[in-house]
């Protein structure tokens, strides 16, 4: 069994946003920056499939030297090997665009990602990639086992959850509920010193989204408190003057 783990770079999610540049790029000076928590669960699935059938764990992240710190704990953790494609993350095309072309050749069984990143959320890249790769991809899982070249899976939809079997290789982004994370050990710590970690030059690739700024939500305005026996007051606040009814 041969896996490959997307692994994002994040902020803390503790971290006090801010903006540079005109606001048209995000403040990393004296940011706390974190392996993506749905990566982690992700990456520890991995880990606890091949320790019962055998087999090797990469991981992968898109982005410059700055992130090795959480490329070495994902290494701390378990996994085997690490590839990083020196290059920002500047869109989730981009990023499935990178991990799809050197994953394309490595023969890989499952690739696994987190549901989504917790700084932009936007959930994109496991079915890029599958689409990348021509390969299946099913998204949100909270359970997968595989046996036999052939993964069981589990995922809430609207109303239930979904039983869904499919052949390998495929992609399947993590949910929460996948595991519990794994904390790395003295032993993993001062193993990941030695694992190689694998720097690769970024595909060329087309521009196909360009960030035109940001903006942080409008500050929280006072607060009228009605007494509860003034029903009127209130049905007259939310009619005239904040006009939602």
């Amino acid at each position: 069994m041969k896996i490959l783990v997307c692994v994002s770079n994040v902020p803390d999610t503790t971290t006090k946003v801010t903006f540079t540049d005109n606001n048209t790029k995000f403040n990393t000076a004296g940011v706390q920056f974190i392996i993506n928590p749905y990566d982690e669960l992700a990456l520890t699935r991995a880990l606890e499939i091949t320790e019962k059938q055998g087999g090797t764990v990469t991981t992968i992240t898109v982005g410059l030297a700055d992130t090795d710190a959480s490329i070495r704990k994902a290494l701390a953790i378990g996994a085997n090997d690490a590839v990083r494609v020196n290059a920002e993350p500047t869109s989730a095309y981009f990023v499935a665009e990178q991990i799809a072309a050197y994953a394309k050749d490595q023969g890989f069984d499952l690739i696994l990602t987190g549901r989504e990143s917790i700084d932009y959320n936007g959930g994109q890249v496991a079915g890029l990639l599958g689409e990348m790769l021509g390969i299946p991809s099913v998204n949100v899982v909270t359970k997968i086992d595989v046996e036999n070249g052939v993964a069981t899976m589990e995922r809430d939809i609207d109303g239930g959850r979904e039983k869904l079997s499919c052949k390998l290789p495929l992609v399947a982004s993590a949910q929460k509920e996948l595991t519990e994370p794994r904390i790395p050990n003295m032993r993993g710590i001062m193993a990941a010193r030695t694992k190689p970690l694998t720097v690769v030059e970024p595909t060329s690739g087309d521009v196909t989204s360009l960030t035109v700024g940001f903006d942080l939500p409008a500050a929280k305005g006072g607060v009228k408190l009605i007494p509860a026996d003034q029903a009127e007051q209130l049905i007259d606040l939310l009619h005239n003057e904040a006009k939602v009814i």
